[in-house]
């Protein structure tokens, strides 16, 4: 499966699915055209069996310097427009894990976005904050929500009202990325993660994800009892039965998802 729209690529990888924000004129920003083909393509994600992991990124010097101004004006004095310029919610949505691989600055939208993937990797030199408050405005697709459920209350509301920007290397220690790389080897290194990923069975990493993601909004009690829910439904698939028949062989799973 390979999908190119004019703004946006999947590209295939065993089963690995690179999707590659393309900016046009070096403008890392969204705007309603690449917004429509990014739910597009998190749709395609989604209905395809042969995907288990996915990693996001972008072309050029950054990964998103926020949203277009003139798309974010249009949009202010209408609710349904600024629904159109959403994007992190269809990412978000996937149900496999997804990587990013944050290649340059991550900006206001482009921090949200990557705050709906799974797990972050980031290139040396990028820079990380959300400072739509200097403009009179707010984080609005969904930074106020994840960014502290991901690095805590009080560090997420110094960002945010202060306006910060931080570096890669502090975005590491307080665990809003998961790790930093030279800017050479950035795909690699994801696609590496991804790669590991990967390697295990889809339907236990969509249960993982379902479990962790969903158990933050839980009381401990109730978040284990999604997780035995859903472990007690893995156990009954094929993929169950592969796992533990090929550790007692000691051979490599070969997981086909049923």
């Amino acid at each position: 499966m390979t999908v190119e729209n004019k703004r946006v690529t999947l590209a295939p990888l065993d089963r690995v699915a690179v999707v590659t924000l393309r900016w046009q004129d070096g403008d890392g920003r969204i705007d309603n055209p690449i917004a429509f083909d990014i739910a597009d393509v998190c749709a395609e994600v989604r209905q395809d069996d042969s995907v288990w992991v996915v990693v996001l990124t972008a072309d050029g010097a950054e990964f998103c310097g926020g949203t277009d101004p003139a798309a974010l004006r249009a949009a202010q004095t209408d609710a349904a427009a600024i629904e159109t310029l959403r994007v992190a919610d269809a990412i978000a949505a996937i149900e496999k894990p997804v990587v990013c691989a944050i290649n340059g600055d991550a900006v206001d939208q482009g921090l949200e976005i990557a705050l709906a993937c799974d797990l972050r990797v980031a290139s040396t030199g990028a820079t990380l904050g959300m400072t739509q408050l200097e403009r009179g405005s707010m984080p609005w697709d969904g930074g106020t929500q994840r960014l502290p459920r991901l690095i805590g209350r009080s560090r997420a509301t110094e960002m945010l009202l202060t306006s910060r920007l931080v570096s890669a290397d502090e975005a590491e220690n307080i665990g809003l990325v998961n790790s930093v790389v030279g800017p050479s080897q950035l795909q690699d290194k994801a696609i590496e993660l991804a790669s590991v990923i990967a390697s295990h069975g889809p339907i236990a990493l969509r249960y993982v994800k379902e479990a962790v993601l969903n158990g933050l909004d839980l009381t401990v009690e109730q978040g284990l009892s999604l997780e035995a829910d859903l472990s007690f439904l893995l156990q009954s698939t094929k993929d169950r039965s592969e796992g533990l028949s090929s550790f007692l062989a000691r051979r490599k799973p070969e997981y086909s998802g049923e």
